[in-house]
């Protein structure tokens, strides 16, 4: 099966986080997605506004529920220390996939050099960038390696829908049945997330 993993903190998953997985499915004819939201997001230590893990993971699976383009895989959650992507991508070849595709979006990119063994990741991993509609990158400010990643870029839909906005709208009471899919919204509200 060609699968296509979407890894984040998903705090929460939110629309645009789906919408921008399927647009890729689409354009490069995956199978199916695998959200993987991290236990310790290495890039957010310490943040006081992240949900627990457990939330993070019972929210991408309610998002998704009855939907079988797309599973959930808790490989991030069953490890400890921080939710390197190269660490999961071994053991995803070590679980039998012959390669590895991981959608990023392009706010990420230019950070992308930076990540933890991040010449190893480039050799290891199929990169799928997402972007916004008009976005526009220097790839010279790239090193030379990354650039290879400008003939994989998907223009994404334009949707204005952050997580950052959508937990400062649940502190301040405010709707967000627009902003994730309704079992989010819902789970949210029951376990008094992002109070």
């Amino acid at each position: 099966m060609n699968e296509l993993c979407v890894g984040g903190s998903f705090n929460p998953i939110h629309n645009a986080h789906l919408a921008c997985a399927l647009t890729a499915m689409r354009a490069l004819h995956f199978d199916r997605i695998v959200l993987i939201p991290s236990a310790q997001p290495p890039h957010k230590p310490g943040k006081a506004d992240l949900a627990p893990a457990a939330d993070r993971l019972a929210m991408c699976q309610a998002a998704v529920a009855g939907d079988d383009r797309f599973t959930v895989d808790d490989i991030e959650l069953l490890r400890s220390g921080p939710s390197y992507t190269i660490d999961t991508v071994r053991e995803l070849k070590l679980r039998g996939w012959k390669s590895v595709s991981w959608l990023i979006g392009a706010d990420m990119l230019l950070s992308l050099p930076t990540w933890h063994e991040a010449d190893a990741l480039l050799d290891e991993v199929k990169f799928v960038i997402v972007a916004r509609p008009g976005w526009k990158l220097e790839w010279s400010q790239l090193p030379r390696a990354y650039q290879v990643l400008q003939s994989k870029v998907i223009e994404a839909p334009l949707m204005d829908i952050s997580a950052t906005a959508i937990r400062r709208r649940v502190k301040l009471g405010e709707l967000i049945s627009s902003l994730t899919p309704p079992a989010v919204a819902e789970y949210i509200a029951q376990h008094g997330l992002y109070q």
